[in-house]
């Protein structure tokens, strides 16, 4: 039952209604390949719709939202959202926020589903799928490579964002791939090694009261040291420490910090323009800030409600938009 908690408490959700379910479900081979930047005629309806793709023979699925408003006559961006632990991309896109973000700042969304609602970021984290030999990673950059096949997506402009378990495969996006020009984590951490990263910005927001991804780098009070059925072991050091490794990695300046009330930013650049910023929100727990406070669920999950201090989704998108690659 610890377990199966431990999974639980991961979510991190909000419950709600999904914005304008499609009713399209192409499907895409693993092999298709994204014809980058190329304007052309949009394959998929506008709105929410549901796709699947075919992986090793696995069928794999995902949810795209594509605004009604948004002009295909140019490459747009794109951003992979990914769920927590137990979380799907229905979930998702109901808690985040981040279709009617789409809607006024003009981006495509996916919306990945972990297989049994979770995904493998190390050898012990997270769920069933630890075991089954599941490239998740392989996965996300299939999604791409079908929405750029429909939709002319910029291959500058594709990021990736998540919270907690998803946050944790946003750091192995980055680790494992040169897919994004920047990656945006909330209560997440990196788990396993990561010697050479893509050449990314990068935004990590946490709270100091999350004791399920604790920012001081103690186990998480669902930990089960990534035994029994249901793996879960959540380690790696220190958020501030991550980041600090990171930095150095990426050959980053002395980083300024400023706060204000309980949100403190702290901001290093890099070469190329790139940049590596951490917010840190003091007392946040375990939850998306700016998400719709759900007090029956907060209370059957033993979690607080989400921080108030900032908008996640905003200040996350503010800073994908700042910060192209090289496409």
């Amino acid at each position: 039952m610890a377990a199966v908690c431990a999974l639980i408490v991961l979510i991190a959700c909000d419950a709600g209604q999904p914005q304008g379910r499609g009713s399209a479900t192409p499907t895409a081979a693993s092999t298709t390949k994204a014809a980058a930047g190329k304007v052309r005629s949009p394959a998929v309806a506008a709105g929410s719709t549901d796709h699947t793709i075919t992986i090793g023979g696995t069928k794999r699925t995902y949810r795209l939202y594509r605004p009604a408003n948004l002009s295909m006559s140019k490459p747009v961006p794109l951003v992979v959202m990914l769920h927590g632990a137990l979380g799907d991309g229905v979930q998702a896109e109901m808690a985040y926020g981040w279709n009617a973000e789409a809607d006024r700042k003009g981006f495509v969304v996916a919306y990945p589903d972990g297989l049994l609602r979770s995904w493998v970021v190390s050898g012990d984290c997270c769920g069933p799928s630890v075991h089954g030999g599941v490239d998740d990673v392989a996965f996300i950059k299939d999604v791409v490579a079908a929405v750029s096949n429909d939709l002319p997506i910029d291959p500058a402009r594709t990021y990736a964002t998540g919270i907690s378990n998803g946050g944790m495969l946003a750091y192995r996006l980055a680790c494992d791939s040169t897919t994004f020009a920047a990656i945006g984590v909330v209560a997440g951490k990196l788990l396993g090694d990561c010697p050479s990263p893509a050449p990314i910005s990068v935004i990590h927001i946490h709270g100091t009261g999350d004791d399920i991804v604790p920012y001081d780098g103690k186990p998480g009070k669902m930990n089960n040291d990534g035994v029994g059925l249901i793996p879960v072991k959540i380690d790696g050091g220190s958020v501030p420490d991550q980041i600090a490794t990171w930095r150095k990695t990426e050959r980053c300046s002395a980083p300024e910090a400023h706060t204000s009330s309980s949100v403190t930013t702290s901001l290093a650049h890099c070469p190329d323009g790139r940049d590596v910023e951490l917010i840190t929100i003091a007392g946040a727990g375990h939850q998306w800030p700016g998400g719709t406070p759900m007090p029956a669920v907060e209370k059957l999950l033993g979690l607080p409600p989400p921080s108030t201090a900032l908008n996640a989704t905003d200040t996350i998108w503010k800073f994908f938009s700042a910060h192209p690659g090289k496409g």
